[in-house]
């Protein structure tokens, strides 16, 4: 009959109602009947699949209300699966006549039970024939002793799961065999139940009550659809063997143990599990965003100085953003004023104490006062860092800067990594040791144990409600495969004694301890997981521990994000570390690693977090948005810091102890709301972490062991440019439109600040207010900031050198202490350019200073020293250009040249020879360039007694 002639709808109820092998007939009649057949999956073959007493739902136990994409096929594999546990026994290598037993057409059905025709399974056994089928009818089938397999058969029990229950103890002898639709339960003389020393046995839809499998190499196994409970598979050196559906339950130690290096002899059946493995594997695509609680925007969307970047982040029901609204509409506004900010410089409107009082030019600003400063105004802007100073003035550049750097940093997916990581895609596609997918481990100790050079392969697996969930050690290996693990009692993935492995696209969260625990020269690959919501930090790397982190979302973690420690020297690199309830990554008790190229935001404490021996390279990370600063060092903290943005924290940028020596060098520090670096000298107690941070699992062993000496490789992965130093060192910074002061300095121990760009802070350019040792600050460019240049308490000692200190809305240096103002360029400043207070004892020479409304130089109250040398260029005021009123005798003045301007021409030569400072080595093209086209020699200036031994930083690091 033609298909035509009837509706589809109509064909479709007739072909309902026939049986399994009617359906089968009807496909080979013509291709549109086969589509008719095709067309009933979710009516006849659906019934089919579910109706069969001995098949379980297809997405059992993992997802048992979700359907499969093809019920016919998942019909299909339950079906075969009785069918493939005899394939390629022709291949067996024992005899020719083992041809014998493929199957027969006339295969035996041997009945064991009451009615049955034998009344144990051993007298079965015993009259049974190679492929034959021994049925165990309903009720408990119990064998005093051990029962030994000796030829192939298929062993079912009759009725649906639970009504044949057997107590027994099977050691296998035979080259195959296939076990289904039981309850294995143990005999009274072992806890074994099953045991294969070289066969190939295969597990359909079975229970397994308080025992345990054991299967050891050169023997295999196939486990399908079974249930354990209080048991577990031991599995010793096997080649090959695959867990597919299997549900573990309370369990009292680990539910699948894996020990020993996977078995170069290989059984008959490692061939057919290699193909079954290849063909099951779930494809590497991209998980649906809508299905788990991750981040639906990878990318940052606009910079902040345009519309307000935001990536979406779903965190269980509740939708939140990287940036909130109130914080974002702070930041935009924030950010809208700092465009206007060099063009609207506002006035220092606060009293000035009583030295104001003395001031006689206390006038208002008349309405042309700024035609008036512009014909006064010297053109400084050609110095060695103008080029960095041009970036931070131009609110378009540095939306650029920022656009760039969130494409850069944005997120890979787990296939662009396999792609560009040959390690990582070889790991994925390794089909070796113990293969366990789509099962589900939960309320019990431990899930998979792996030790002793053992293999196994975890893909989309459930781990829940465990003490651990994979623990992994004695150079071992684990590959992870779009996991879920949550909710144990101690960390999830636990690594340690050179273990390693690839850990990929697996959601692990709401653990007690860390997520994965990497530990004593553990080296594994944790790429694109999504690692959050835990009691702890997400990833702890102790003792010697390695890895590669990349391309993972960390989030909403209690403590770091990231913890390292004792030693612990971890790659991580593009990762979005965020919304923790800590800091992002925190390197403690001598941890290192090496830290690039990561986004870390909206942390409650620091971005990245250094204490005590700490001493990682953090390099070409965006921190941004924290609630508390951007990057902490706190007491003995070390590490090189290096390229970084940071930006926009509710704290500091940078906030150090003077106590720690990090190295600080060419970081973007900007539109953060208090400092932009701050040293302090007081001790953090209310920012160290609790000291049982590791939790239950102690760090005694790796506190011990922690030394360097003990550590072979203490400094095989620290960069050959990378110098030690003995003096905490600021350099090449760039460090604006912060909310307080750019630098903020009450420290008790030696500090360099070198050759940074402090622009357009709220506050003053430079605030050294404790500075017991001396504070060196030279070339470096001050200017535009909100309050004066440089201010310098009582009882500082400082070393101001080759410094330009420009345009700054109040004066341009203000010392109270002692020390050397040398070979500086005090311009442009509101104020007076140098004010000497109170007890102030400084060394002021070869200076040029220019203030526009004020005095060249100010000396008032007990001032001394020595002044002498400098050239004072006249502003607008017809006063004294030079103001000597204190009445310390021992304060000298002499061979100062004091210039007035008849003409412009005058005022632009006047910064020539030398050019405008701060000279850097290597400065920008055309900052030493006369304007009549000559070359003027640099001079450039250096720290005497530096922190390093062989010339100029400048020279090394450009």
């Amino acid at each position: 009959m033609e298909v035509g002639g009837l509706p589809v709808e109509l064909w479709q109820l007739i072909l309902s109602y026939l049986c399994l092998p009617d359906l089968g007939r009807c496909t080979l009649v013509c291709r549109a009947w086969y589509e008719l057949i095709l067309s009933l999956d979710k009516t006849r073959w659906r019934q089919l699949c579910l109706g069969c007493l001995k098949h379980r739902h297809p997405n059992w136990p993992n997802k048992p209300g979700v359907e499969p994409w093809s019920w016919r096929e998942a019909f299909k594999q339950h079906y075969l699966a009785s069918k493939t546990w005899t394939k390629n026994t022709q291949d067996l290598e024992s005899s020719n006549c083992l041809s014998l037993f493929r199957r027969r057409k006339g295969q035996r059905r041997l009945c064991v039970g009451a009615g049955g025709e034998f009344g144990s399974l051993r007298a079965a056994l015993a009259a049974a024939s190679p492929y034959d089928r021994i049925v165990l009818l309903p009720g408990v089938h119990e064998e005093q002793g051990e029962v030994l397999l000796k030829v192939p058969v298929e062993v079912v029990g009759q009725g649906k799961l639970g009504d044949v229950a057997l107590l027994a103890s099977i050691d296998q002898h035979c080259p195959t065999a296939r076990l289904c639709n039981m309850v294995f339960m143990p005999a009274r003389f072992t806890s074994v139940l099953y045991k294969t020393t070289s066969g190939y046995v295969q597990f359909d839809n079975c229970n397994f009550e308080s025992g345990q499998l054991q299967i050891h190499a050169p023997g295999t196994c196939q486990v399908k659809f079974c249930t354990f409970r209080q048991s577990s598979i031991h599995l010793r050196s096997v080649a090959l063997c695959v867990l597919e559906n299997c549900e573990f339950t309370g369990s009292e130690n680990a539910s699948v143990t894996v020990e020993g290096c996977p078995s170069s002899d290989r059984n008959w059946a490692c061939k057919h599990l290699a193909v079954l493995a290849k063909s099951c594997a779930a494809s590497m695509q991209e998980p649906d965003a809508a299905g788990c609680p991750v981040a639906k925007q990878d990318g940052w969307g606009e910079s902040l100085l345009g519309p307000v970047r935001t990536c979406e982040i779903v965190v269980g029901e509740e939708q939140s953003s990287f940036l909130s609204a109130a914080g974002a509409q702070a930041l935009l506004g924030s950010a809208q004023e700092d465009i206007e900010f060099r063009e609207n410089l506002p006035a220092v409107k606060e009293e000035e104490s009583a030295l104001d009082s003395n001031s006689s030019d206390s006038d208002s600003h008349s309405d042309d006062e700024e035609d008036a400063q512009a014909a006064y105004k010297l053109p400084y802007q050609a110095h060695s860092l103008s080029h960095t100073l041009a970036d931070v003035t131009h609110s378009r550049l540095q939306s650029n800067r920022l656009h760039a750097l969130q494409r850069d940093l944005k997120l890979k997916s787990l296939q662009q990594e396999l792609q560009q990581d040959k390690e990582a895609q070889s790991l994925a596609n390794s089909l070796q040791g113990c293969i366990i997918r789509q099962c589900l481990f939960r309320d019990g100790k431990g899930g998979i144990f792996i030790y002793s050079r053992g293999q196994a392969k975890l893909e989309e697996s459930i781990f829940r409600d465990l003490t651990y969930a994979v623990r992994c050690i004695q150079n071992s290996k684990v590959i992870m495969l779009r996991n879920d693990i949550h909710h144990c009692k101690a960390s999830g993935i636990f690594l340690r004694l050179s273990a390693g492995g690839l850990i990929a696209d697996n959601n692990i969260h709401s653990n007690c301890e860390a997520g994965v625990d990497i530990r004593k020269g553990a080296n594994p690959l944790v790429l694109c997981n999504k690692i959050h919501s835990g009691l702890r930090s997400g990833i702890v790397v102790v003792g010697n521990g390695k890895g590669i982190i990349r391309s993972n979302q960390i989030y909403g973690n209690k403590e770091a994000g990231i913890y390292i420690l004792y030693n612990g020297n971890p790659a991580v690199s593009g990762n979005h570390i965020f919304q923790g309830l800590a800091a992002g990554i925190a390197v403690n008790e001598n941890g290192r690693g090496q830290i690039t190229g990561n986004i870390i935001c909206e942390n409650q404490w620091g971005g990245a977090d250094i204490r005590h021996g700490g001493d990682p390279v953090l390099r070409n990370n965006l921190i941004s948005c924290g609630y508390s600063d951007g990057v902490v060092v706190g007491e003995r903290g070390k590490g090189l810091i290096e390229g970084n943005t940071i930006y926009g924290n509710k704290g500091c940028g940078v906030w150090m102890m003077s106590s720690s020596l990090p190295h600080l060098i060419n970081n973007q520090i900007s539109h953060n709301s208090i400092y932009g670096v701050a040293v302090f000298c007081c001790k953090d107690n209310t920012g160290d972490y609790p000291p049982s941070q590791g939790g239950s699992e102690s760090f005694q062993e790796e506190r011990e062991g922690a030394g360097g000496e003990n550590d072979p490789d203490s400094e095989e992965e620290y960069p050959a440019a990378r110098h030690p130093i003995s003096v905490a060192l600021v350099e090449l910074n760039s460090i604006n439109h912060n909310g307080a002061a750019g630098l903020h300095i009450k420290s008790s121990e030696a500090l360099n600040i070198i050759a940074n760009v402090i622009h357009a802070n709220r506050d003053g350019g430079v605030a050294v207010l404790q500075s017991s040792q001396l504070t060196r600050i030279a070339d470096n460019s001050i200017s535009c900031n909100s309050r004066g240049g440089v201010l310098i308490e009582a009882e500082c000692q400082v070393e101001l050198r080759g410094n330009g200190i420009y345009d700054n809305s109040s004066h341009g240096i203000i010392s109270k202490g002692e020390g050397v103002i040398a070979e500086n360029d005090i311009i442009g400043n509101h104020r007076c350019g140098l004010q000497l207070l109170q007890a102030a004892d400084m060394k002021v020479t070869k200076n040029r200073i220019q203030s526009f409304r004020d005095y060249g130089i100010a000396l008032f109250d007990e001032a001394k020293g020595l002044v002498q040398e400098n050239l004072i260029f006249q502003g607008r005021s017809k006063k004294s250009i030079l103001r000597p009123m204190s009445n310390a005798e021992d304060c000298v003045i002499q061979n100062n040249m004091l210039l007035a301007f008849k003409k412009r021409f005058d005022m632009e030569c006047m910064l020539i020879n030398p050019p405008a400072r701060p000279h850097i080595e290597g400065g920008a093209p055309g900052s030493c360039m006369a304007d009549g086209g000559q070359m003027v020699s640099s001079i450039t200036t250096r720290v005497d007694g530096g922190c390093h031994n062989h010339g100029s930083i400048f020279c090394t690091i450009l």
